[in-house]
C-alpha cells in the first residue's frame, strides 16, 4: 500500500511539501492546490510529486452538485468538472466528492436525501460532470457517507450501474460506513461484503477508526487510528488485494503534530502485520 495524508503539513515550496512527505514515509497524497491556482504552481507541485515517487492519489472537489439553489449548484457544478480536469492533467488517481445534500449544510443529514427525486438527481450531476470534463486517465469518485446516497454497498452498486461511465469509480471510506453496532463489532464481515461487492471500483482509501461509546443511546464516533476497534490490518488486507500499492489517506485529524503521529502509529501497526515493507 501508499500511505498518505489529507495535511499538506506546514510548507513554503513544492519542494518542502513533497521532502516532507517522503521524509514522513508517505508515498501517495492528495494533492494541495485546485484548479483556480497559478498553473505555473499546479506544475511544480506534480513535478515533485513525479520526482519524489509519490502517486497523486486524491484531487478534491467538496462541495455540494445538488444545490437546492440553482445558481450555487451550476457553480459547484463548474467546480466539480474543472476538479475533474485537474485530475486528470495530474493522472490523479481519482477526484473524490460526495453525492451532496439537500439542505443548507452541504454535508448534511436530510430525509430528502433519499428520495427517488434526489437520488435521480444525483445520477444526471455525476453524469453532467463526467460528461462535461471528459476525463481520460482518472475517475470521478464518491466517497461514502452514513446519511446519504450511497449508504451502503448495494446502494453504490446501483450507482455505478445508473452512472453507467467508464470513468465513474469508488472511493472508498469504510469509517463512514460504520453505522450500526452490527457492522462495529462484525467489522470484517462488513470489509469483506464491501470488497466483495465493490473491490474491483475502488481506486483509493481513507484510512481512519471507529468508536462506540458506552452511552446510551447509541453513539459510533470517528477517532485515529488505534484510537477505535476496526480492524485496520484486515481492512488494508483485503484493499491490497486489489492494487498492491492502493492509496490509504489518513485524514480528519487537526494539527500537523497529531498527522505525524498517526503516520508512525500507522506504519508500525502494518509493518508488523507484514502489510508494509
Amino acid at each position: 500500500m501508499r500511505l498518505g495524508i489529507a495535511s499538506p503539513l506546514a510548507h513554503s515550496s513544492a519542494a518542502e511539501w513533497a521532502g516532507k512527505m517522503v521524509s514522513l514515509g508517505c508515498r501517495a497524497v492528495v494533492f494541495p492546490l485546485n484548479h483556480t491556482d497559478n498553473p505555473a504552481l499546479i506544475d511544480a507541485y506534480r513535478d515533485e510529486a513525479v520526482k519524489k515517487g509519490l502517486r497523486i492519489a486524491e484531487v478534491g472537489s467538496w462541495v455540494n452538485p445538488l444545490a437546492l439553489d440553482e445558481t450555487e449548484r451550476q457553480k459547484n457544478i463548474d467546480y466539480c468538472v474543472n476538479q475533474l480536469r485537474l485530475a486528470d492533467y495530474l493522472k490523479a488517481d481519482c477526484c473524490v466528492n460526495i453525492c451532496g445534500a439537500a439542505g443548507a449544510v452541504w454535508d448534511g443529514a436530510y430525509k430528502e436525501n433519499f428520495s427517488e427525486e434526489f437520488l435521480r438527481k444525483t445520477v444526471k450531476s455525476i453524469q453532467e460532470i463526467i460528461d462535461r470534463a471528459n476525463p481520460q486517465y482518472t475517475s470521478y469518485s464518491i466517497e461514502p457517507m452514513p446519511w446519504m446516497m450511497p449508504a451502503d454497498p448495494d446502494q453504490y452498486l446501483w450507482l455505478l450501474k445508473e452512472v453507467n461511465r467508464k470513468h465513474f469509480a469508488v472511493h472508498m471510506d469504510l469509517a463512514n460506513w460504520i453505522t450500526s453496532p452490527q457492522k462495529y463489532l462484525m467489522n470484517e464481515q462488513f470489509i469483506d461484503e464491501v470488497f466483495n461487492k465493490l473491490g474491483e471500483y475502488i481506486r483509493s482509501c481513507h484510512l481512519k477508526d471507529v468508536m462506540l461509546a458506552g452511552e446510551f443511546t447509541l453513539q459510533l464516533k470517528e477517532v485515529a487510528c488505534g484510537k477505535g476497534s476496526l480492524n485496520l490490518e484486515y481492512y488494508v488486507k483485503r484493499a491490497k488485494e486489489i492494487d498492491p500499492e492502493i492509496p490509504m489517506i489518513i485524514e480528519h485529524l487537526h494539527t500537523d503534530e497529531e498527522y505525524i503521529e498517526s503516520v508512525e502509529y500507522v506504519k508500525a501497526r502494518m509493518k508488523k502485520a507484514g502489510l508494509l515493507e
